[in-house]
């Protein structure tokens, strides 16, 4: 189990992984992996967290713009 919140944990402080990609791995819901933060980081640490996690659209799947092309250096030069 202690194996499975030290992975969550790292998932969740990773920009590029939403939340609905850590339930696909783990079963576990946006609000239980705030509830696992808080539990396992320093107040400081999870603040600071939760002041990144919040607003981001990459953190969640539904308000990313998923019709748009990934950037290319080609196609702009």
């Amino acid at each position: 189990m202690e194996e499975n919140i030290d992975n969550i944990i790292k998932l969740a402080w990773c920009d590029k992984t939403s939340f609905e990609k850590i339930k696909r791995i783990h079963g576990v819901t946006e609000s239980e992996v705030i509830k696992i933060m808080r539990k396992s980081l320093r107040p400081k640490s999870f603040k600071l967290w939760r002041t990144r996690v919040n607003g981001r659209t990459r953190k969640h799947e539904k308000k990313r713009i998923l019709s748009e092309k990934p950037f290319k250096l080609e196609s702009h030069l």
